[in-house]
């Protein structure tokens, strides 16, 4: 490997490394309101919701299948089901019902 290309990795790493270790060592000893840290607890749930739900809307072959898929994923998710219960199920419903109701 060239040296531009080693120094641009290690840059890359660093960008990626410090904006996280950073606030974690500047505020170890600073406790958060209660309020404050349940909401940002909830931030990675509302982050993820807001990178799928796009995708969910722009399914190439209708949105309908897309928004199935969705009621059926989450309706599997709150009954407790694992996380390869929830896509494997997501997967075989969307399956059968591509053979039953081709668009």
């Amino acid at each position: 490997m060239s040296s531009p290309i080693i120094w641009m990795i290690l840059g890359m790493a660093a960008v990626t490394y410090l904006p996280r270790m950073i606030p974690l060592v500047a505020f170890e000893s600073l406790k958060l309101p209660g309020f404050l840290e349940r909401v940002l607890k909830n931030v990675p749930y509302a982050v993820l919701g807001a990178l799928i739900f796009p995708g969910i809307l722009l399914v190439q072959n209708g949105a309908l299948y897309g928004l199935a898929g969705a009621v059926i994923a989450f309706l599997l998710s709150y009954l407790g089901a694992s996380v390869i219960i929830v896509v494997t199920g997501t997967i075989l419903a969307l399956a059968a019902a591509g053979l039953l109701f081709p668009l």
